[in-house]
């Protein structure tokens, strides 16, 4: 039986694959099904402020992700020649 450690271990390296071919939005989703994982296997283990800031830190990586879909993230990926 597969543990969710291992499920989410399993997502997160998919994650990394995702945003080293550049899919970045698929990557974060990919990310937010392992924080779920871990969020689930923290309660197993009754290690409630560890899911608390799980919890937290996806919250955060929600709202950066749904800022990024909607285009008000001000970042780029590439440099631009003034920046250097």
């Amino acid at each position: 039986m597969m543990s969710y450690a291992l499920i989410g271990g399993i997502l997160l390296n998919i994650g990394a694959y995702l945003t080293f071919r550049g899919k970045i939005y698929q990557a974060v989703i990919v990310y937010l099904f392992a924080d779920i994982c871990w969020i689930i296997m923290a309660y197993q283990k009754n290690d409630y402020m560890g899911a608390f800031f799980i919890i937290t830190g996806t919250l955060f990586g929600f709202l950066a992700f749904m800022k990024m879909k909607n285009g008000e993230m001000n970042k780029t990926l590439n440099k631009e020649e003034n920046d250097l």
